[in-house]
């Protein structure tokens, strides 16, 4: 068993050597085998299918038009040639596209998980420096996500260790009035510093995929802003019968949760429904505000913009809630989607493929 698996090795590592590293000569080498094999086989056909000749003619003196092949034999050659060509092109196709097609697909998958094992180094050399340029891409944003998280922290601690300084002093404040407001202002603070370091470090979370059921995930966060005292209501008929999603659970629920707290900030509650139509689920999030005008719609899905009617100490934020969940639902292969009703609100649409 040994010898033959020791044979096997040394076999192949001679083929490989007899096989061109590059992908022009491989695609010569097919070339020339399909044309060398066409011609043989057509040649052989053509032969044991020729009409015996007669005995006492010469050899030119054949049955046949003008003494060559007969039609049969020719429509034969033809035949054989060009099967044999088609051939070799589909071998060869499909041989030469493999390496690039897995490139593609690790591509696509690179979105999603970037810390995905990197690809073997196979095929011809044009392919094998594509993919080692590729790993080598790989590792250096794995190495930037990483210095960026580290930033990340130490910015957090240099911010709110100054930040939880001026919550001790304003305790001291004999003022109450005065108290109130350096708590509101540190608050306000606070929760801005919380958005901007959640947002800046959610595209790093290396956060497993796995199936969840949106019913009882929508369901979870509608109690929650219920126990608030924020009027959120979900459809009955909108938690069973759903397939589930493939999702980071995590980050779904943030970008849910995103949603939920802006219907309720600027529209004073929320209504939510999900659809299931052409293997996508639909999350429709409608509240009661006054909408968003039709040119800002895409605007404010962008990171730190606000529509300039919400630029107050109410109702304004930093501008990172919707921007958070549009990456999310595009991390998850889906969609954030804005639009007004036709009575007055909003309508946020968050589809996602279902498993």
């Amino acid at each position: 068993m040994r010898a033959s698996t020791v044979w096997r090795a040394r076999w192949t590592g001679v083929v490989a050597r007899c096989v061109p590293d590059t992908l022009f000569g491989r695609l010569a080498l097919l070339l020339g085998v399909a044309m060398l094999s066409s011609h043989v086989l057509a040649l052989t056909l053509l032969f044991e299918m020729r009409p015996d000749v007669r005995p006492g003619l010469p050899p030119h003196a054949a049955p046949g038009p003008g003494g060559g092949p007969p039609p049969v034999g020719l429509i034969l050659d033809v035949g054989v040639r060009l099967g044999m060509l088609l051939l070799a092109a589909w071998v060869a196709a499909r041989w030469l596209s493999d390496p690039v097609r897995q490139l593609a697909g690790a591509a696509r998958e690179l979105g999603h998980n970037i810390h995905r094992p990197p690809l073997p180094e196979t095929g011809s050399r044009e392919c094998r420096e594509a993919t080692q340029v590729f790993n080598q891409m790989q590792q250096h944003i794995c190495a930037q996500l990483e210095q960026r998280d580290q930033f990340v922290a130490a910015v957090s601690h240099d911010l709110r260790t100054p930040l939880t300084r001026l919550a001790l002093r304003a305790e001291s404040l004999g003022d109450e009035v005065e108290r109130q407001r350096f708590a509101k202002d540190i608050a306000e603070m606070d929760a801005m510093i919380r958005a901007t370091l959640d947002y800046l470090r959610g595209a790093a979370e290396a956060e497993p995929w796995v199936p969840l059921d949106m019913g009882s995930l929508v369901s979870s966060l509608a109690h929650d802003q219920q126990d608030c005292g924020h009027d959120v209501s979900v459809e009955a008929t909108a938690l069973q019968g759903f397939p589930p999603v493939r999702t980071q659970a995590s980050a779904l629920r943030r970008c849910l949760n995103n949603l939920l707290d802006n219907a309720v900030r600027y529209g004073g509650g929320a209504k939510v429904q999900l659809e299931l139509a052409d293997k996508t689920l639909r999350v429709l999030v409608r509240d009661r505000g006054p909408g968003i005008p039709e040119g800002e719609l895409t605007k404010v899905l962008q990171p730190f913009y606000r529509v300039e009617s919400s630029r107050n100490r109410h109702t304004g934020g930093v501008g990172l809630g919707l921007a958070a969940a549009h990456d999310i639902a595009r991390q998850h292969g889906g969609s954030l989607l804005l639009r007004n009703l036709p009575h007055g609100g909003l309508e946020a649409e968050l589809a996602l493929p279902v498993i």
